[in-house]
């Protein structure tokens, strides 16, 4: 009878405390529970949506991932923490879309619950970038071999004008900086747990990179919709070096930074951080970005928005031929 008190006086307390601080949030105490309960609920981890193994194809933004989903066979939407997932069949194969989001963090995020929620067994990124290289134009296809996260950096002290120096606790630098940006590695840990260690390089997967030198003679677009023509047809650059990071580049100065320092074809905002959850993963990865931009090296405005779909389109063509000629 004492025990039975006891918890019913402890029930009468909390429901008290419950409505004192439903008061304080200016809404019912059993509304604020009903929501608490919901959000508790919407937290919980869950297992895959499907169990199909796939190859995962990942665009930053919607205009890059239009080819695809119209040629996308038998498409079944999934929507998981707000980010839509499509699975189906492209070329014949089984495949999931989604879109990354833009930037560094969203592709980290979304690759990872990607990763999480279906049985990926390789990972494709598909979209345009800004050119580095002075030797490829406005619409060409870069297959890299490997991406770095060029603007992980270290911003210097200032020890006299125009000159930098960076903690002595920050260690030796594998690249030139940028003025006070010292680019430096990201410290990662491996999915074997073998401690942390210090990378900048992400490797495309080897067999992934083979196919893709095979499929030169895939037709990319040279004219827009309204037919607006490039000055030279486009062309696919298999190998090299991209490099990403948080910023949209528009700097000629920057750019040939970017070109001499890292030897980049092309520099983007998503790649390298899908590429570092691949590999943590241990999944396969390539990235297949065409050029809609000079990121700062062509003569007036940034070309972005005019050549964007020519662009895109020709990501996804190299993508499709890519489908076409892998075996599993």
């Amino acid at each position: 009878m004492k025990c039975h008190s006891t918890r019913r006086i402890a029930a009468i307390l909390a429901s008290a405390a419950l409505l004192w601080t439903g008061g304080w949030a200016g809404s019912p105490a059993w509304a604020a529970s009903g929501r608490a309960s919901a959000d508790a609920m919407a937290a919980q981890p869950a297992g895959r949506v499907d169990d199909s193994p796939r190859m995962a194809i990942l665009s930053a933004f919607a205009p890059e991932l239009d080819l695809l989903r119209a040629r996308l066979r038998d498409p079944h939407a999934y929507t998981v923490q707000g980010v839509e997932f499509t699975t189906g069949s492209l070329e014949g194969r089984p495949v999931v879309l989604a879109l990354s989001g833009i930037s560094m963090v969203n592709a980290a995020m979304n690759t990872q619950l990607l990763f999480d929620r279906f049985h990926v067994t390789h990972l494709v990124f598909s979209g345009i970038a800004g050119g580095v290289n002075p030797g490829l134009r406005i619409g060409d296809v870069s297959v890299p071999e490997r991406w770095g996260q060029y603007l992980e950096v270290v911003m210097m002290r200032e020890t006299a004008p125009g000159r930098y120096r960076a903690p002595a606790s920050k260690g030796a630098f594998e690249f030139a900086p940028y003025g006070m940006m010292q680019p430096r590695a990201v410290r990662v840990r491996s999915a074997e747990g073998t401690g942390i260690q210090e990378k900048f390089w992400f490797e495309a997967d080897p067999r992934m990179l083979a196919v893709a030198r095979g499929i030169q003679s895939v037709p990319l677009r040279g004219c827009d919709r309204q037919n607006h023509c490039l000055d030279e047809r486009p062309r696919l650059v298999v190998g090299g070096n991209g490099v990403s990071g948080q910023a949209f580049v528009d700097n000629a100065d920057f750019r040939r930074y970017a070109f001499r320092t890292f030897q980049a074809n092309v520099l983007d905002m998503e790649s390298a951080a899908c590429a570092q959850v691949a590999w943590r993963a241990g999944v396969p990865f390539i990235a297949f970005r065409s050029l809609s931009d000079l990121a700062g090296g062509g003569p007036g405005e940034n070309e972005m928005n005019a050549f964007l779909h020519i662009a895109a389109d020709n990501a996804a063509r190299v993508l499709l031929a890519f489908l076409r000629a892998w075996q599993d």
